[in-house]
């Protein structure tokens, strides 16, 4: 039977190339990104842990900012502090460090010079000891508030020289500085750009204090450890100060970095998954096919003694060698894809070296764990299908491919789980949680999905006899033959046009998903911006007052009301205890936001000591108009907040924070000062005309190229750019899906072609002429494939309506459907039936007719 099993295998070779294909798709992305993400946590570990002092004291916060939203403060310490560090018995070194990321850097033509990734640019103090990251390759040291070092790769991407002048736009204020040496990292660079000044210079122009540094670095003593070192100065210092060991510290900057990475990994990982899921209808549909076209083979092996175990083994031994052949050129294939993925990553200004690239014992585990598995599970229905044919079978010419057999169970099945899957998405509209509806969102995906893979048999039948119907009046007898040859196997035709079907429900569903989002978002500026244009940085970070300050100044500019974000924890009336982000305004909020309050109004909301939040959120927690809160803000210090008003806007409307929480910004600034703006909205002061007033603004702000002037269409157009990326990226996902689907049909075609080797030369024999046979075989290629196409697209229809359902619960309830892209879906699957048809209809017209009317 080993002997058997083996030249089987070798046999069929050529027809399981497809699914060894599909096999190593899936694997290869597995093992591309845990090669990925292995080495750049490798990479950025050695970094933090090369870099980090022993020991780091900080400033004491609180609670750090979370959310997306910063304040834009910076906190500091007294650079006297050192002296106290330096004397602590074990202590062998201690400097000063000054660092500041939120600056912008701008060359002679007025061009940012800087990461445009979304990695900051850096601005630091010149330190020169072991652990610098960097060191100074030509030029000299920055001596004087005008000298400054800039990295090479920053200095090769801008064009940038020695003795080029750079301005810097930093917190308190812009100051221009000469670049007097260029320093090249000695690790990785994580995309930043660096700039460097002597510390006097970078205590006085980055921090605005010349006394003032952001952290001391300690060196231990040798035989003194981090713990103990730590230890040691926590007990000089006493508890005002954080202190972080350099393992610590690196544990703590990996973790920032880690949604970054996570983003990478889970898309590859998704990419994998949707491999996965399409592979295993190629894989099911190949052995099923292979199975029917040796029924007299398994028939034969039955009569001379095999029994049913040994022939399900049999087939699962197959399985199982092509299991290890895709999960091999997967494994190759996923180091090349992890290679591509690092050189992309030197692109976009991370470089990392491929030659130290990571490879745990994890990443083979898991490429044969799901190459095999998959494979195995996907084969074990037909071997046992195998396993139950009969010896007569050796004497007659018949298939277990199921022709013919009824399909009462699958209709029993893909009912009741229609049914389930129907109701779970129907509960997303009357869900009232979000993380209800997604629940029962997911739930119902998978249920509707997988009843429709059960069920898709008993739609072949009508769906296809409608699909073709005019076929026979168009092509003649090669129409019906075609549309015949489709309704043929029921099983086969649904389980090939599955595989297509997933993926355009996906990209159905998402389309439908992200035009209701760009139509709601549509709505919401219309109806919520009430300002003429609204100016804030290109990654949205806060900027330096010398810009609000400049359109203050800016003739024309009539109402100006400033936007600034501040975390808080806050301890509402209930005892509950938050972690969320407020927004401080002034006072012409409604002049600028058009606000609907279910309670009390902007005069109210925006009175001293007082604060607003969201009437839904305020219901949730028993909180009313008179109500008080105590906040506690980054700095420790405390305020008891009234609740002043309640708004009527609903989550996913409340400035992008948790319970829309927002009060009059000098009280903000009152508790935590320091801060800068996010945003800053300006009205036209009568008699001056919104244009006119944009081309001030805009020449007021050229000196500042990181802020942009935007009006409501320039809001919708930025909503409109960062949902179609976010699309674009699951496209490309879902066209893996598609391209593998492709080689689904090319597969069952060219099976089918094998199997109805004698029947094609019978017809070629009565007349049939090679081109009407290569009509023949794409037109029932182009039926399957709209077929599924179909089925994807009322499944993607269903799957939109419930994923906006899903976000009305977050103020976006608009609901749109992209019929460009319906219509791109249909004609689409009419060009990937003539694409899969293409090889197994030349091959069906080069047969012999003589010998394909002679094959057993």
């Amino acid at each position: 039977m080993l002997r058997a099993t083996l030249r089987s295998f070798l046999a069929h070779k050529g027809r399981l190339l497809l699914s060894a294909l599909a096999v190593m798709l899936s694997v290869a992305f597995v093992v591309g990104s845990l090669i990925f993400s292995d080495t750049v946590n490798r990479t950025f570990d050695q970094l933090f842990t090369s870099t980090s002092a022993d020991v780091t004291v900080g400033p004491k916060s609180e609670f750090e900012e979370a959310g997306g939203l910063s304040s834009g403060r910076v906190e500091t310490l007294p650079a006297e502090l050192r002296r106290r560090v330096a004397a602590v018995d074990g202590v062998a070194d201690a400097q000063v460090d000054v660092r500041v990321e939120n600056v912008t850097l701008v060359d002679e033509r007025n061009d940012p010079v800087g990461p445009t990734t979304g990695a900051p640019t850096i601005a630091t103090n010149w330190n020169d000891t072991e652990r610098s990251p960097v060191e100074l390759t030509s030029g000299h040291l920055p001596r004087g508030p005008r000298q400054a070092l800039l990295d090479a790769e920053t200095a090769d991407r801008a064009d940038v020289r020695i003795g080029d002048t750079l301005r810097v736009v930093a917190r308190p204020g812009t100051f221009p500085v000469k670049v007097v040496g260029i320093m090249t990292f000695t690790t990785t660079n994580p995309g930043a750009a660096l700039l460097a000044l002597d510390t006097p210079t970078a205590q006085t122009k980055l921090l605005g204090k010349p006394g003032a540094v952001t952290s001391i670095m300690a060196e231990a003593a040798p035989g003194v450890g981090d713990q103990e070192l730590k230890q040691r100065i926590a007990d000089a210092l006493g508890p005002a100060y954080d202190l972080t060991t350099r393992d610590e510290r690196a544990e703590s900057q990996a973790a920032e970095l880690g949604g970054f990475l996570d983003v990478i990994k889970y898309v590859m990982l998704g990419f994998a998954g949707i491999a996965v899921l399409v592979g295993v209808f190629l894989i099911v549909n190949t052995f099923s096919m292979l199975i029917a076209q040796r029924t007299r083979e398994l028939g034969l092996l039955r009569a001379l003694g095999a029994d049913r175990r040994q022939v399900r083994r049999s087939v699962l031994a197959e399985a199982l060698l092509l299991g290890l052949v895709g999960s091999t050129l997967g494994l190759v294939a996923g180091i090349g894809l992890a290679a591509g993925l690092i050189s992309l990553m030197s692109l976009l200004g991370m470089n990392l070296d491929a030659a130290e690239m990571a490879f745990g014992w994890q990443t083979p585990v898991a490429a044969y764990v799901v190459g095999v598995g998959v494979t195995f599970v996907a084969a074990y229905l037909p071997a046992r299908r195998a396993s139950r044919v009969s010896p007569m079978a050796a004497l007659a010419d018949i298939e277990v491919a199921g022709v013919g057999r009824p399909l009462r169970v699958r209709a029993i099945v893909g009912t009741v789980l229609g049914a389930g899957g129907a109701a779970a998405l129907a509960g997303c509209a009357w869900a009232t949680r979000t993380a209800d509806a997604t629940l029962l969102l997911l739930v119902g995906l998978v249920l509707t999905l997988v009843a429709t893979v059960v069920a898709g048999p008993l739609l072949v039948r009508p769906v296809i006899r409608v699909l073709g119907g005019a076929f026979p009046r168009v092509f003649g007898p090669v129409g019906r033959m075609s549309q015949r040859n489709a309704l043929r196997n029921p099983r086969r035709t649904g389980a090939t046009a599955a595989a297509l079907m997933v993926g355009l429900a996906l990209v159905t569903g998402l389309s439908v998903a992200g035009e209701s989002m760009t139509k709601s978002f549509d709505q919401q500026i219309d109806q919520q911006l009430g300002s003429d244009f609204v100016v804030q940085n290109r990654n949205f970070t806060p900027f330096p007052q010398e810009i609000t300050d400049r359109m203050r100044k800016t003739e024309g500019v009539g109402t100006l009301v400033r936007e600034r974000f501040a975390p808080m924890r806050l301890t509402l009336p209930d005892g509950r205890t938050v972690r969320t982000t407020g927004a401080g305004f002034d006072p012409g909020l409604d002049r600028v936001v058009n606000m609907e309050y279910a309670a009390g109004d902007t005069a109210s909301a925006l009175a001293p000591g007082r604060i607003a939040l969201q009437k839904a959120y305020a219901d949730e927690h028993k909180i009313r108009v008179g109500s008080r809160i105590e906040a506690r803000f980054a700095n420790g210090r405390k305020a008891a907040l009234t609740v002043g008003a309640l708004t009527d806007m609903e989550r996913g409307e409340g400035f992008g924070t948790q319970g829309g929480f927002f009060l009059r910004l000098a009280t903000l600034e009152q508790y935590l000062p320091g801060g800068q703006d996010a945003a800053v909205y300006a009205n036209a002061a009568r008699g001056t005309d919104p244009p006119q007033l944009r081309e001030r603004l805009e020449r007021t702000l050229e000196p500042f190229p990181q802020v942009q002037v935007r009006d409501q269409a320039d809001y919708k157009e930025l909503v409109r750019g960062q949902i179609a990326v976010l699309l674009y990226l699951v496209y490309a996902l879902l066209g893996l899906a598609i391209v593998i689907a492709v080689l689904g049909v090319v597969n069952t075609l060219a099976l089918s072609v094998v199997e109805r080797t004698r029947e094609i030369g019978l017809l070629r024999a009565i007349g049939l002429s090679r081109t009407q046979l290569r009509r023949m075989i794409r037109l029932e290629s182009v039926v399957i494939a709209v077929f599924g196409a179909v089925l994807g697209l009322a499944l993607g229809f269903v799957w939109g309506l419930a994923v906006q359902q899903v976000l009305a619960l977050e103020a976006m309830k608009a609901l749109a459907v992209p019929w460009l892209t319906v219509a791109a879906v249909v004609a689409g699957s009419v060009v990937v039936g003539l694409a899969a048809a293409l090889l197994p209809a030349l091959r069906a017209s080069r047969m012999n007719v003589l010998a394909a009317i002679a094959h057993e």
